[in-house]
């Protein structure tokens, strides 16, 4: 009797990770130095092989990709895409499980010769589907910062209404009206003033405020866009 044996060959099973900032009122990412080859020296999102002795799922290997590569803890990290394929790693057929990561500039670590911070308008040649995951991320963000409390995570620990709102355009890339975001805003309720936190001068101060705990990791969503 015959017998077919299949060949099985080993696959690659990685994560990378898009992670995005506001600089200067644009959207920035976070590219590092590659160490080694395949293109070695060459700018690369933050990514790296799964570890299954310590990764409970794909998104503590995220987690872990930017505590021990990037230097930051806490970062809102969503899963976004799998990539695959023989032809995207020229070392052989593989699987990479993209998430995108946002955090506020004053979270970045110091400034690194490994490490880049870059507007997403001036992105350089990147290695590997790396233009594809980090276009797959920012259409991603913008489309759920349309219906959700996504672009807080760009922001501080507290903020003002107008400085949310200019987050929010930012990431967008167009104004909203005044009146509409402030009631949208309303209408998700998942913010909370801070008791005696104002800023600005003495004649007109602006109240501060901050994500009720419930949403600190979770998105707020409306059935309507803004």
């Amino acid at each position: 009797m015959n017998q077919t044996t299949e060949r099985r060959e080993a696959v690659q099973v990685s994560v990378d990770v898009v992670l995005l900032t506001l600089v200067e009122q644009q959207l920035h990412a976070v590219l590092l130095r590659r160490a080694a080859a395949p293109f070695a020296g060459v700018w690369a999102l933050p990514g790296g092989f799964i570890h299954t002795a310590e990764d409970a799922d794909t998104k503590a290997s995220a987690a872990r990709v930017l505590q021990t590569k990037v230097g930051i803890e806490g970062a809102y990290l969503e899963q976004l895409a799998t990539f695959s394929g023989p032809a995207r790693d020229p070392r052989g057929w593989s699987v990479a499980v993209a998430y995108c990561a946002l955090l506020p500039a004053q979270s970045l670590p110091p400034q690194r010769d490994d490490l880049c911070v870059v507007p997403v308008s001036a992105l350089p040649q990147l290695p590997f589907d790396h233009r594809a995951i980090l276009d797959a991320a920012l259409a991603r963000v913008r489309s759920k910062s349309l219906y959700s409390s996504l672009p807080v995570h760009l922001c501080g620990e507290t903020f003002t209404l107008p400085q949310l709102q200019l987050v929010y355009e930012n990431v967008l890339g167009e104004p909203l009206n005044k009146v509409s975001f402030r009631r949208k805003m309303d209408e998700m309720d998942w913010l909370e003033a801070v008791p005696g936190a104002l800023q600005g001068g003495a004649h007109r101060p602006a109240q501060l405020y901050r994500v009720k705990p419930a949403f600190r990791q979770e998105l707020a969503l409306s059935p309507r866009g803004l």
